[in-house]
């Protein structure tokens, strides 16, 4: 906003300038040059009486020399009188035989010498000198008995001219310069409440604002904009706040009596009637499935309310981990778990959500898998993409981190609403709460990743969690592709 302010004024500034200084200069110019033309005018005019005079009487011979000398000393330039014929009566300056016999082809004398009784002005450059040529007839008669020219050198004229143009110019950068460190100083006093209030938007979207923005100086509308702009973030940290204590403190409180009534449920089994038994097991199921759901819940409100930020986590040992844990559940179930991939390095998540993600994404694998069938944990890692920066703003490659079951899978709408809190698939197994894949999601996202769903390579569900790396790789050692035995993890079943 300072530069488009800044520019804004200096183009208005450079527009006015140039709108008064250029007519001006011309107009000196042209004053200046008129000036010229009229002292010209009046010395030949002048002049051209006194050879009159002074030929009537007879005396040009006397008179003219020394009176043509004065007028050219007196001007700065050269002085002739020339007669009808041709000869020359007086002349300020030596001449050559040559300049004399030119000297009646010149337009100005030869427009003299016509009789015309006008006065003829011509600029012409004589020796490197631009000089300003007036020729004046001598008499009244036709044609005149000589003619008077007169060379006015006009450098003098020129050098007062470029003197006022340099003037003129070094005003103007003045005024620029003034009226940059005006606009400057505007611009600056004007922008200072918007960049206030883009780091307090900055802050309150990272859910790091400390307090409301403090603005006491700039336009009136920008201070009612930060009036606003408190009014809302406070708005909305009241209904956040409020949103996270209410899921906390609920799931909190539900976490005893769901635990008492699980209790009373297993005491109650043995006095419970065979054709009860089924009712029974459904209500242990169902109660199972509520505290899940709490648990889901409470991990969510604590995920809202920390604002921790991403650290580098070695992700190759977290998948060694948790397919260590997972495995021996799998084999329970005869479902096989593979660990499979690239040899991945750092990658930027929050402390510990990576091990959330696996366990909820291999739980719900396990869920979906029939006996004999295969979960494969995958890492797959991308080359540079500048098109994906991290959180930080730079360029970094990526690694996304498969699991694949083969389970019925899911359909195009289906996945559309999965992230969605508590909705389950018509046909998911009993035992789910709705809440995995949501929580999931948020964790990625917290830390700079995402989380797409996929069709499998078999039919069932392909979960892509992408994160970024968190140091360049080094080309020098990667992994070509596709994948040799070689430099796989190993693989666990």
């Amino acid at each position: 906003m300072t530069r488009r302010l800044l520019l804004t004024y200096l183009s208005i500034a450079v527009l006015v300038l140039l709108r008064l200084e250029i007519p001006l200069g011309y107009v000196y110019s042209r004053a200046e040059r008129d000036r010229m033309i009229s002292a010209a005018h009046d010395e030949a005019a002048s002049l051209s009486a006194f050879t009159e005079l002074s030929m009537a009487v007879g005396r040009e011979s006397v008179d003219l020399p020394g009176r043509v000398s004065e007028c050219a000393r007196r001007i700065g330039g050269q002085v002739t009188v020339v007669g009808r014929s041709g000869a020359l009566i007086a002349t300020s300056h030596s001449m050559s035989e040559q300049e004399r016999r030119d000297l009646l082809g010149r337009p100005d004398v030869a427009g003299a010498l016509g009789g015309t009784g006008s006065t003829d002005v011509r600029v012409s450059r004589i020796g490197g000198v631009q000089f300003l040529s007036v020729a004046a007839p001598v008499g009244h008669e036709t044609p005149p008995a000589a003619a008077v020219r007169i060379l006015l050198p006009t450098d003098t004229v020129h050098a007062r001219v470029h003197r006022v143009w340099l003037l003129l110019a070094l005003a103007g950068l003045a005024v620029l310069a003034a009226v940059t460190g005006f606009a400057f100083a505007v611009a600056r006093w004007a922008g200072r409440p918007i960049r206030e209030l883009q780091r307090a938007a900055a802050q309150l979207a990272d859910g790091s604002l400390s307090g409301p923005v403090t603005v006491t100086d700039g336009p009136p509308e920008i201070r009612g904009l930060a009036a606003t702009f408190n009014q809302t973030a406070a708005r909305l940290e009241h209904l956040l706040s409020s949103q996270r204590a209410f899921a906390g403190e609920a799931s909190h409180q539900l976490k005893t009596p769901l635990a008492a009534l699980r209790l009373r449920l297993d005491n109650l089994e043995p006095a419970v009637a065979p054709y009860a038994q089924a009712s029974l097991n459904a209500a242990l199921t169902e109660t199972d499935r509520l505290a899940r759901m709490v648990e889901g819940l409470l991990a969510m409100a604590r995920l809202e309310e920390e604002s921790a930020t991403s650290e580098a986590v070695d992700l190759e040992r977290v998948c060694t981990e948790r397919h260590n844990t997972w495995a021996p559940v799998f084999e329970q179930y005869h479902v096989l778990l593979a660990l499979t991939g690239d040899r991945a390095g750092p990658v930027l998540a929050l402390p510990g959500a990576i091990d959330q993600i696996l366990d909820n994404l291999l739980s719900n694998a396990l869920r979906h898998s029939p006996p004999g069938s295969t979960v494969t944990i995958d890492l797959l890692h991308r080359a540079l993409d500048r098109r994906r920066p991290t959180p930080g703003g730079r360029s970094t490659s990526w690694v996304d981190l498969h699991v694949i079951d083969d389970g019925p899978g899911m359909t195009e709408d289906q996945r559309r609403r999965a992230f969605d809190r508590f909705w389950r698939a018509p046909d998911t197994p009993k035992g789910g709460t709705g809440l995995g894949l949501a929580l999931v999601q948020r964790l990625a996202h917290a830390g700079g990743g995402e989380v797409t769903l996929h069709s499998g390579p078999t039919g069932g569900m392909d979960v892509v969690v992408s994160l970024a790396c968190a140091e360049l790789p080094d080309t020098s050692h990667a992994f070509p592709h596709p994948r040799a035995p070689s430099d796989q993890l190993p693989t666990h079943i």
